[in-house]
């Protein structure tokens, strides 16, 4: 395992509160997100970050093999404190994964692969996404009172950045699909004043016609449209 030279939390608060969401993918901040919290959270050797959507979780960031295979573990049992921390968006800890009683099959194979604690809290991520920040120890009680409270105070940092990065991507993917009909409209409309100057017609007769074309072709009519266009301008092309 990787050693990293800790950080002062108010630090890392500090940073997670800094974050352009408009400079930076999803996948850099989980990335980022997994990264500090590894260097803050008193006890940490690994650090994952599990995303539940539905029904169905995902690692989406990790520091190390180790965290990512003991989630994966969960996810094939279908239990374990990351997943019960994400479903219920508590905090969960295991003291000793050599005597844990709740889930014993998965911590015996944490404990065979050298994690002897472990600390899962919970992040409201969105309405439909949840998730946990999963940090793991190689030592048997790594996480006492503080290490866990700093913890739970940077997964809710942690939760406002990811809820915010959700959003802007869903704002980010509006606004494209806006972009994208308002093309589809400017289009439309050149290909109806084309049509309504070579037949005399109305808009809605041009609009009749080339709604016709895209029936009889299968194709949208936003491309009927483009191809009427562009044939038009090869036509006027000296």
């Amino acid at each position: 395992m990787t050693h990293v030279a800790p950080m002062d939390p108010h630090e890392a608060f500090a940073e997670l509160g800094r974050i352009r969401l408009a400079d930076i993918g999803l996948d850099v901040l989980l990335d980022k997100i997994a990264q500090l919290a590894k260097r803050t959270i008193p006890g940490a050797s690994e650090v994952s970050v599990t995303l539940l959507h539905g029904n169905k979780p995902h690692t989406a960031a990790f520091t190390g093999d180790l965290a990512l295979a003991l989630d994966e573990k969960q996810y094939e049992r279908g239990y374990g404190p990351c997943l019960q921390a994400a479903e219920s968006t508590s905090s969960l800890i295991v003291p000793d994964t050599g005597s844990e009683q709740r889930w014993p099959g998965w911590a015996q194979t944490a404990a065979q692969a050298g994690a002897h604690s472990s600390l899962s809290v919970g992040l409201p991520v969105h309405e439909h996404v949840t998730g946990a920040l999963n940090i793991y120890a190689t030592a048997p009680g790594a996480f006492d009172d503080d290490a866990i409270t700093i913890a739970q105070t940077f997964a809710g940092f942690a939760a406002v950045a990811l809820a915010n990065a959700h959003l802007y991507e869903t704002q980010a993917t509006l606004a494209g699909h806006m972009q994208k009909a308002m093309e589809s409209r400017a289009v439309i409309e050149q290909a109806k004043g084309i049509l309504m100057g070579e037949r005399r017609c109305t808009p809605e007769e041009a609009l009749a016609v080339l709604s016709k074309l895209s029936q009889d072709t299968n194709r949208k009519l936003r491309d009927v449209a483009s191809a009427l266009v562009e044939n038009a301008h090869r036509r006027r092309r000296p």
